[in-house]
């Protein structure tokens, strides 16, 4: 059945985490049990939002400095919002975002070094009121990601944010969890290092609670947009 109001889960982490795996896998789980599911990502998921992400991450915005590049995540996220997120939410649709706004908040301002209040400003402008109802926080060693990371990667080279050093890496890994420390009833951690399945039953848990204390529309016109 619809949501009287869609529901919004974002997956965060570090590099080579599993967000994307784990986002596909909650999405077959969903689907399965009928839910309405749209599954997205930053930088990208709208027409405008993806143009923008190749300027990211393959460095062509770098030599402009991080502030540029926080305006430029900020543009196709408010671009993303408004011509996929909002829609679908009101609809009733279950949207499952492959990074959003904690990953601004980490990448440009904690090891980007940009001023709060910039990157608070960028952030409200952006989302325009449409925050996460859950943020799923994958943990894992800095070592670790990198590893995967490299691997799939391949013979391809590493993005504009894979290269960087160690211990940039795990600095924004502390910076999550800062995260989820200050939000704790919108975010949840979880240990990346446990194997795939394992991690799946978590999230589909999390969510799962979430679908069950969510308002099931019954009027024969809740799947239609306001």
């Amino acid at each position: 059945m619809p949501l009287a109001k869609g529901l919004f889960v974002t997956f965060e982490g570090g590099e080579g985490a599993g967000k994307s795996t784990q986002l596909r896998l909650l999405a077959d789980s969903l689907r399965a049990l009928g839910r309405e599911v749209l599954t997205t990502r930053e930088p990208g998921g709208s027409v405008g939002a993806e143009a923008v992400r190749h300027v990211l991450l393959s460095g062509a915005a770098e030599a402009f400095g991080v502030r540029m590049e926080a305006i430029l995540f900020a543009a196709a996220r408010s671009d993303h919002v408004e011509e996929v997120i909002r829609p679908a939410l009101a609809k009733g649709t279950i949207v499952l975002c492959d990074r959003f706004m904690d990953s601004s908040r980490v990448y440009q301002g904690i090891t980007g070094n940009l001023e709060p209040a910039f990157v608070e400003t960028l952030e409200r402008v952006a989302i325009n009121g449409v925050v996460p109802d859950r943020t799923v926080i994958f943990d894992l060693p800095a070592t670790i990601g990198l590893e995967r990371a490299q691997r799939r990667a391949g013979d391809d080279s590493p993005d504009r944010f894979e290269k960087e050093e160690l211990e940039t890496h795990e600095k924004r890994r502390e910076a999550f969890l800062d995260i989820a420390n200050a939000d704790p009833d919108r975010c949840r951690v979880i240990d990346a290092t446990q194997s795939a399945e394992a991690i799946a039953a978590e999230v589909l848990g999390l969510v799962e609670s979430l679908l069950a204390n969510a308002e099931v529309s019954a009027p024969s016109n809740a799947g239609s947009t306001p």
